[in-house]
């Protein structure tokens, strides 16, 4: 019986997968869910009754992931969420920036994809960063209330359970057993890759809903053909758009995903040429006006990402060939220790400040069941389908290797894709196999419930409840075995660690109240490694100009005449090398200060300041500054200050050797005992190399 009932189950999925006829519904138990077969769609109350539980069950699905999410981010929503979160530092400063600005700009009437808050003069081009554009537009709101912290918080917390959401949305399109949709929703947007780039703030891959719902409009549009064809492709024109301003290396992850998920599907129902004949009109014209309102919409933010102004050209991180960040085999599978070396690394720069774990990580556990599910139900063309988009997309994210011919080593070099990061297919393997997961577990559940009993004389009932429960914890067995491996790997760092946003005390009390039109070099210099300076000035409310900045723009190769000096100037900020001034520097410096039009330079030097805001030696950036400029510094709230830098006299340019000199008199030698506290003693001595520095330099002319 339990054979007879399994091949049954195969075949309902193999016309499900082809849609190869339009059948009448079979008869159910009362105790069997809804239909959601093709050809089986509820209609009058019972359709009503039927969608109303839908509703349902997806608002109760949306408040399970969210109160999940909130676990994930306790410490953030039991302190102070305008003021708590992983860190004002790293990357997380560069999207406190970019969630501040959309706000900004439409308070102030200023452009949405273009601003010279950041690197100025040449100003940062929004859409070809990941500004995450959408999320701050929509969320602007709490931004003028709440500011850009408490922005970040709910960002961060609205990404996986969103994700999740639309994983089930389309995962209950394929079974009838809720749970199955819940957990394979669960298993893609609270996967390691979604969360772990959360705790950077990478929204342009945390927040991934997406992926899903464009698979849904597919499905839509290839398979079922239900919707009206037009509105399905208005839809998911639509859908393309928004993954545009959310993130446009996902989009592509997404189109190539999706280009594979219908080679597949299309190369499945080759051997049926009336079933596409059939279905090819309602498709071509979905997928047409899809496209047509995708390049509508599009055609100007792809125009001003490409060629408008601070675009960027040719690869992201030109000392860097992005096709060999591709996924490790063993991480994909076994999960990797945290690495001490890495957290040591952040805690000096800057970046998540708890356990860094591998967002690359599956497990063992979902690899059986895809495996065993193909076996078992092996004429589910889904699972095959699925099962070859996750095969393809995990190929794809083994990403290029010198030595080792991948598929990718192809499309890496490729102008358009050069930018992409392979390990990031991962995030379409795990949607593919959080659609096995659950197609599996319904497949397990029907299979131990689908014996039938038969009274003497009346219509069929269904199974006992024994048999109902047995089912049902088959099914979670097996949604057990691919998704607690994942999630015992991450309950190790759950919650996540956070900390409060603390600015340097100039920034707090001095920056908001500037007048005029500011332009700050700020130290540490963000296009040098630490990157809390926008952060301050997203806090800060935009009060400020500054030069200098994260992403692609902030990158050396790009700056220009100023290159030299903001070499210079990135050195004195932070670097692992020693510190040394070469021949040329003072005056290569003061270029770069005049070219970018800097009005006031700071250097935030005050005790108790984390190790990812301070400068490598605030002696050595001091001196320089002051030679730069030609006058010594004020000392104003914890900070180093030069004013009206744009009308300083001419630079001071001691001899390498005596500035050198001067530093080293103001640097305690390393495990020296200090009499004084180290704020008074850095004070002072630092103003001593000032004085040292200007007097060098008036005795070598």
């Amino acid at each position: 019986m339990l054979r007879q009932a399994m091949a049954v189950d195969q075949a309902m999925a193999v016309d499900h997968a082809m849609a190869v006829t339009e059948r009448p519904a079979t008869r159910r138990g009362p105790h069997d869910a809804p239909s959601t077969e093709v050809g089986t769609e509820p209609t009058g109350r019972s359709g009503r009754t039927a969608s109303r539980r839908g509703r349902r069950d997806l608002v109760l699905a949306g408040c399970a992931y969210l109160a999940l999410a909130v676990v994930i981010w306790w410490h953030v929503w039991t302190g102070d969420p305008r003021t708590t979160t992983t860190c004002a530092c790293g990357d997380s400063s560069l999207f406190l920036w970019f969630l501040e600005w959309p706000a900004y700009a439409l308070a102030h009437g200023h452009s949405l994809l273009y601003s010279k808050a950041m690197s100025y003069p040449g100003g940062v081009n929004l859409l070809a960063n990941t500004s995450e554009l959408a999320i701050g537009v929509v969320l602007a709101p709490i931004t003028w209330v709440y500011g850009p912290v408490a922005t970040l918080n709910v960002a961060v917390t609205l990404a996986p359970a969103l994700s999740a959401l639309a994983a089930y949305a389309l995962i209950r399109r394929y079974v009838d057993w809720v749970p199955a949709a819940f957990f394979g929703g669960l298993f893609y947007g609270f996967s390691p890759l979604i969360l772990v780039s959360l705790t950077d703030a990478h929204l342009m891959v945390g927040m991934a809903p997406v992926p899903p719902l464009v698979a849904f409009c597919l499905d839509e549009l290839l398979v079922r053909q239900r919707w009206r064809a037009v509105a399905t492709g208005v839809l998911l024109g639509s859908l393309l758009v928004l993954q545009f301003f959310l993130g446009t290396e996902l989009l592509v992850l997404t189109l190539i995903g999706a280009a594979l998920g219908v080679v597949l599907l299309v190369a499945g129902a080759a051997r049926r040429p009336g079933v596409i004949a059939a279905k090819a009109h309602h498709a071509l014209v979905g997928l047409g006006v899809g496209a047509t309102t995708t390049v509508v919409l599009l055609a100007y933010p792809v125009w001003f990402t490409l060629a408008g102004p601070a675009h960027t050209s040719g690869p992201v991180w030109p000392i860097l060939y992005l096709g060999y960040e591709g996924a490790q085999l063993h991480q994909v599978l076994l999960p990797q220790p945290v690495s001490t070396n890495f957290q040591h690394f952040t805690a000096r720069i800057g970046g998540y400040q708890g356990p860094t774990l591998s967002g690359e990580y599956l497990g063992f556990g979902v690899l059986a069941v895809a495996i065993a599910g193909l076996a078992v139900w092996r004429r589910d063309l889904r699972l095959w389908l699925f099962g070859g988009v996750a095969l393809g997309s995990g190929v794809l994210a083994l990403g290029a290797r010198p030595h080792v011919w991948l598929p990718w080593s192809v499309a890496a070099g490729l102008p358009e894709l050069q930018n992409i990061i392979p390990t990031r297919f991962l995030i379409i393997t795990t949607l593919a196999l959080a659609v096995m997961i659950g197609l599996v577990a319904d497949h397990a559940r029907r299979a131990v419930r689908s014996g039938r009993h038969y009274r003497t004389a009346g219509p069929p009932t269904g199974p006992p409840p024994a048999r109902r429960w047995l089912a049902a914890a088959v099914a979670a067995g097996v949604t057990a075995v691919a998704i607690v491996p994942v999630a015992a790997y991450l309950a190790a760092s759950t919650p996540n660690t956070t900390q409060p946003v603390v600015l340097p005390s100039w920034f707090r009390s001095v920056a908001p109240h500037l007048s005029g039109h500011q332009v700050l070099l700020v130290y540490p210099v963000p296009n040098q490694a630490i990157e809390s300076a926008m952060a301050w000035q997203a806090v800060d409310q935009m009060s400020f100009t500054m030069v200098g900045g994260g992403g692609p723009g902030g990158v050396p190769q790009r700056a220009g005449k100023e290159r030299p000096g903001l070499a210079v100037i990135g050195a004195s900020s932070f670097t692992f090398a020693p510190q040394r001034l070469e021949p040329g520097a003072v005056g290569a410096a003061r270029a770069a200060l005049d070219g970018w039009g800097v009005t006031m330079v700071v250097i935030p030097d005050q005790h108790g300041l984390p190790l990812y805001d301070e400068v490598s030696s605030s002696p050595f950036a001091v001196g320089l500054m002051t030679a730069a400029i030609g006058r010594p510094p004020v000392r104003q709230e914890g900070a180093w200050v030069w004013n009206d830098v744009q009308h300083a006299g001419a630079a001071a340019l001691p001899a390498p050797a005596a500035f050198e000199a001067c530093v080293a008199a103001a640097t305690p030698p390393v495990g020296s005992p200090l009499s004084a506290p180290p704020d008074t003693i850095s004070t002072s001595a630092t103003a001593g190399v000032a004085r040292c520095v200007l007097h060098a330099a008036s005795t070598s002319r």
